[in-house]
């Protein structure tokens, strides 16, 4: 599991933000299913809420909705309480951050940061002002005079967040906007972005399909699947808590069973018969009979003899992958072979390709989740 950005610095400001609520909200192009399909969503004010999720899943016509891009075919917008369905988007008072910046090529860092103040008709002195405060934020004090042109990808896009939030929008809607950075320049811009949420305490809704990037940076994580909000929750729920298989298998690596439960309460799978500790099981999976267990890689043990609160099948142990912090076992599970992995101490040297083991795990660390 990814570590987590803390959500519990000190310095921490009182959240400030928009309350944005989606209620029925549905986008039809008519064509074989709805892209947004029914959608209710609470963003309370100044969260960091990650709309995450596969290409094609409606979380960027989510957004363009709350933008007012796009017009709805069902439900409502409201932003503290106040309906803006019908609002066009230069009335919704929001910032914008895209991934391709966006920025004027012929305007320096100042002008380009200042347009939206100008726009609105700001007097001069406050303008500056402004700017000096916002730039000094995203840390491009001394580059006022420089143009686009001039900067590296990362100042570029820190002058499009400056733009973004120098007029105190509502709210700030971010549209995959470290997807043209590489791995590294994307660590660091989460990083800021993290900071500067924290520092202005207004509303973010951010987009991304990455499972990484939205773990480290959101309160909470309204994961979509086919137009549908398939879970929302905290990085630590969606992960730990799993509702769906989709949760499960979309966020992070998990060896699936296609258990069986049955009348006692325990799931038969191949010849094994495995507890289960009621905790485990999703709200979803109780309330349906379309079930599987689930575990995660790390929760996986080879050595060791299996405890009494644990649960085990046999295994054969297929490859070894360095990761650096970490190896991975990957693995064939049971009689049939079912693709599984677990993850080993980087200095595991006793496993070896070709291996049969026992895969082990707490019975606690299991979940049981809906596959419907």
């Amino acid at each position: 599991m990814p570590t987590l950005i803390s959500h519990t610095e000190p310095t921490a400001p009182a959240r400030t933000g928009t309350q944005i609520r989606l209620a029925g909200v549905t986008k039809d192009y008519g064509l074989a299913a709805p892209a947004v399909d029914d959608v209710s969503l609470t963003i309370e004010p100044g969260e960091f809420m990650t709309l995450l999720g596969p290409s094609g899943s409606g979380k960027t016509t989510t957004l363009n909705l709350i933008a007012g891009f796009e017009t709805l075919t069902a439900g409502s917008i409201a932003f503290d309480g106040t309906d803006v369905s019908n609002l066009p988007p230069h009335k919704r008072n929001l910032g914008m951050l895209f991934q391709n910046y966006a920025l004027f090529p012929h305007l320096t860092v100042a002008q380009n940061v200042a347009y939206p103040l100008r726009e609105r008709k700001l007097a001069k002195p406050e303008i500056a002002r402004k700017v000096a405060e916002v730039l000094e934020l995203v840390q491009l004090t001394g580059r006022d005079n420089h143009h686009p042109a001039q900067l590296s990808g990362g100042q570029q896009q820190r002058v499009a967040l400056a733009r973004a939030i120098v007029f105190g929008p509502n709210a700030l809607l971010l549209d995959e906007p470290l997807g043209a950075l590489d791995r590294n320049l994307r660590g660091t811009l989460q990083a800021e972005i993290h900071r500067i949420h924290r520092e202005v305490g207004t509303t973010f809704v951010f987009v991304t399909h990455d499972q990484e990037e939205a773990m480290n940076l959101s309160d909470r994580i309204a994961l979509f699947n086919n137009g549908r909000i398939e879970q929302v929750g905290t990085p630590e729920d969606l992960y730990q808590r799993p509702e769906t298989l989709f949760t499960a298998t979309f966020l992070g690596d998990s060896n699936v069973f296609d258990a069986s439960p049955a009348p006692d309460g325990t799931f038969a799978w191949e010849d094994n018969i495995w507890t289960v500790d009621r905790s485990t099981v999703s709200a979803r999976a109780a309330a349906g009979d379309h079930v599987a267990l689930v575990v995660r890689p790390e929760d996986v043990r080879l050595e060791g003899a299996v405890p009494a609160d644990a649960n085990a099948v046999t295994a054969t142990i297929r490859d070894i992958e360095y990761m650096g912090a970490y190896r991975t076992a990957v693995l064939a599970l049971g009689h049939d072979g079912v693709a599984g992995r677990a993850r080993l101490d980087a200095l595991a040297a006793d496993f070896r390709p070709g291996q049969a083991v026992t895969a082990w795990w707490p019975v606690a660390r299991q979940h049981i989740v809906a596959t419907l």
